[in-house]
């Protein structure tokens, strides 16, 4: 036992354990999540007329006297099999909204849609893939001495994409304070567009709500350069939301003009800084408007739904910006595995933050992600159903349903939360085992799957 490692040693202690067995349901039940959360408590469900007990769960009965469930982050660095669960729900949420299904009817793949994605200003010149990175006939230097130009031809996987030519030339304030407003400059644009569809028929901009509304999904997803841009699907229905028929004005055409319109007029301002001054933000140069059309098979609608499922459980080390753990430390941004151009963005996080006139952007708790503090996705309420109805619905499907008439008194508390080494082994084992089955799955799903 002595020349085993410590996970093996650890692995054969939880193994030898007289509760074993119900241990490993417990880690088969959050599909070998990665970083568990501990609860300990009790469950006890009443009929709500006779009082009499119908059932009762208490964790005195697990081992260790606690249950594991799952963490839920949607970070694939962080917890493979929560983000895999997550991904999916994100997939039939956002479908949901383009095809129906979820309590939202199939009409709505009928309706003026469109896919739009909106970019972020630029902060200066950064390094790009393809031809060419940056040609000058000229040549040329900035002031700092560095080329203002690049001839060379970067592979995608080249660690230069993004970076900025010259970081001292480089607008990291703006792009800081740019992600502490994003969310804002989204808002604004949604009420701009419903503004300019209520103008182009001649209707009063406040009755729109009345004839009218405009749903959408809309994901954040950062660049190379570390700079959010969105991707949002944008619906129009009637007032009544996907159950109701949109006006005969509520084309396609309508929408796109409205759309671009507004992404080229609505604007945001910062706090005035001393140190920084006012700054007037705006979308970026590069829109994109795709209106989407309801094919027969839907694999339009199947794809925009499977690329936003995809990209909202990636994590930082994946897209190259921030981390996927709060900094607290300026010590923190000096260690954190980072190209030096998003070691800068966090550095100017902590930095501005520290400024009172940027006090309620909270930038230094936010540091993580460079100053943006929106959720990677986000919708409006008509859209499509929800992650609650989406997880209620999977308990029901696994046998977790409610009694009617039925009152339930529950008391928990958090305990702990991850693994240890040995378990945290036998749960990468149970959450292989998941992915590979449900690979199969899928493939014996596909036409042609599964034969011989």
């Amino acid at each position: 036992m002595r020349q085993l490692s410590e996970v093996d040693r650890d692995a054969i202690r939880i193994a030898q354990d007289p509760h074993f067995s119900r241990w490993l349901e417990q880690i088969t039940a959050t599909g070998g999540c990665a970083h568990p959360v501990h609860l300990s408590g009790s469950t006890t469900t009443l009929d709500g007329t006779t009082g009499e007990i119908l059932r009762q769960y208490d964790t005195r009965d697990e081992p260790g006297e606690r249950l594991l469930v799952r963490c839920r982050n949607r970070r694939a660095t962080v917890c493979a099999p929560c983000s895999r669960l997550h991904a999916g729900d994100t997939f039939h949420l956002v479908r949901a909204g383009l095809m129906g299904g979820k309590n939202v009817p199939t009409a709505v793949r009928n309706r003026p849609r469109l896919f739009v994605t909106l970019t972020a200003p630029s902060f200066g010149p950064v390094h790009r893939a393809g031809e060419r990175c940056r040609p000058r006939r000229d040549g040329g230097a900035c002031e700092h001495g560095r080329p203002l130009g690049c001839g060379t031809e970067h592979a995608a996987t080249d660690p230069l994409i993004g970076q900025p030519l010259c970081p001292d030339c480089y607008d990291y304030n703006g792009h800081v304070l740019w992600h502490a407003h994003a969310s804002k400059l989204w808002d604004r644009f949604v009420i701009d567009v419903r503004r300019r569809l209520a103008s182009s028929v001649g209707l009063v901009q406040s009755g729109f709500a009345d004839h009218a509304r405009l749903s959408f999904a809309r994901v954040a997803e950062y660049q190379k350069r570390a700079a959010v841009h969105v991707h949002a699907v944008i619906r129009l229905d009637g007032p009544d939301g996907p159950t109701d028929e949109p006006p005969a004005w509520g084309t396609t055409d309508r929408l796109t003009d409205a759309v671009r319109a507004s992404a080229g007029r609505v604007l945001v301002r910062t706090p005035y800084s001393p140190s920084v001054g006012e700054i007037v933000f705006r979308w970026g140069a590069q829109l994109d408007v795709r209106p989407l059309h309801a094919d027969s098979a839907g694999s339009g609608d199947d794809a925009v739904a499977a690329y936003v499922a995809k990209y909202v459980t990636k994590g930082a080390s994946e897209t190259g910006a921030g981390t996927d753990h709060k900094v607290t430390t300026r010590a923190d941004i000096d260690t954190a595995p980072v190209s030096e151009h998003v070691r800068t963005l966090m550095r100017t996080c902590w930095r501005l933050g520290g400024l009172p006139e940027y006090a309620s952007l909270r930038l230094r708790t936010w540091i993580h992600s460079l100053g943006y503090r929106g959720h990677i996705l986000t919708k409006s309420r008509a859209y499509s159903t929800t992650y609650a109805a989406l997880r209620a619905e999977r308990a029901q499907h696994v046998g977790h349903t409610e009694i009617p008439g039925a009152v339930t008194d529950s008391h928990w508390r958090y305990v702990g939360s991850g693994h240890t080494p040995g378990a945290a082994l036998i749960a990468a084992g149970v959450a292989e085992d998941v992915a590979i089955n449900r690979a199969a799955a899928a493939e014996s799903s596909q036409p042609g799957g599964g034969a011989v």
